[in-house]
């Protein structure tokens, strides 16, 4: 039976050492913003707060999807040098890179033809995505094989948890998530939507909380209410933010002092320059494995 490599895309938003650490190869999204097209290298060419800063000073960034051949060029050296790939693309309710996927997983098998080249929908965004990268990296190394672990992630991954909560509403509003005049009253009333990633993958309000303390509280009761075992969830706890240090610290510390047998300490991450573009700054998110699937 063939070894196997993990791959994925930018938009997992883990840093790239992170995803080096798990031997995960990584197909890279784009976002244009001022008139150029960049790819999405998880903040090796720009910072977060220079990219957010370009948002605050006016641009209007825009995004697409990693192209058939861009992966084919993650693809190939893992299949020539021996290796069958297991690919976990972002979630197709939010993008195109799904067919993207398929369509190199399709090239590929032509020129591959003894080689297993799995595309899986992750169903989920940013670190949420990123968190289910990880543990698929960890069951891989506790020796779970390639077809074992593909069925793992089709049966588990509705059970990852993302909740987010957005303060600027301005972006949401050119994303159609919500209506102007919601946006303006919204922004006048200090109303944050709290949103979550749904059973289709697609990002959804499921509430509104008045002010930033209130919102924090809400992921927090989501994570107290949801999390794999209670109060007692021992996985792992991402969290990512786009300029929102102190909130997302202030979370970590809540989550780390109620939950005591958390695999390790909350990992914190800037959202990427992908889905920032799309929420601009003032959002803060949180992910953790749940007891029961998503829901429509």
């Amino acid at each position: 039976m063939a070894d196997y490599k993990i791959t994925c895309c930018s938009t997992a938003d883990i840093s790239a050492d992170h995803l080096k650490k798990l031997g995960c190869a990584y197909g890279k999204y784009h976002y244009i913003i001022d008139g150029r097209d960049y790819s999405d290298d998880l903040y090796s060419t720009i910072t977060p707060a220079e990219f957010y800063a370009k948002i605050d000073a006016g641009a209007m960034p825009t995004t697409s999807q990693v192209t058939p051949e861009e992966l084919c060029e993650v693809f190939e050296p893992i299949l020539s040098a021996g290796f069958d790939i297991l690919h976990i693309e972002f979630s197709s309710g939010l993008s195109g890179g799904w067919q993207s996927a398929l369509a190199a997983q399709a090239a590929m098998a032509k020129k591959y033809p003894d080689r297993k080249i799995y595309v899986v929908d992750s169903l989920a965004a940013s670190s949420g995505y990123g968190l289910l990268v990880d543990k698929t990296a960890e069951l891989k190394a506790g020796g779970m094989g390639i077809d074992e672990l593909k069925k793992w992630i089709e049966d588990n991954r509705l059970r990852l948890k993302h909740w987010f909560f957005a303060t600027n509403l301005a972006h949401f509003k050119r994303g159609g998530r919500v209506s102007g005049p919601a946006a303006a009253i919204g922004t006048m009333l200090k109303i944050c939507p709290v949103m979550d990633v749904n059973s289709e993958g697609k990002l959804i309000v499921r509430r509104k909380a008045v002010g930033r303390k209130k919102a924090l509280n809400d992921l927090f009761g989501c994570m107290c209410e949801q999390a794999e075992g209670g109060m007692n969830y021992s996985g792992k706890c991402y969290i990512c933010h786009s300029m929102m240090d102190a909130e997302a610290n202030q979370l970590k510390a809540m989550v780390e002092g109620a939950f005591p047998n958390l695999d390790g300490e909350v990992e914190i991450n800037p959202i990427g320059t992908v889905i920032g573009s799309h929420t601009g700054p003032g959002t803060v998110a949180l992910f953790f494995f749940g007891k029961d699937n998503r829901t429509l």
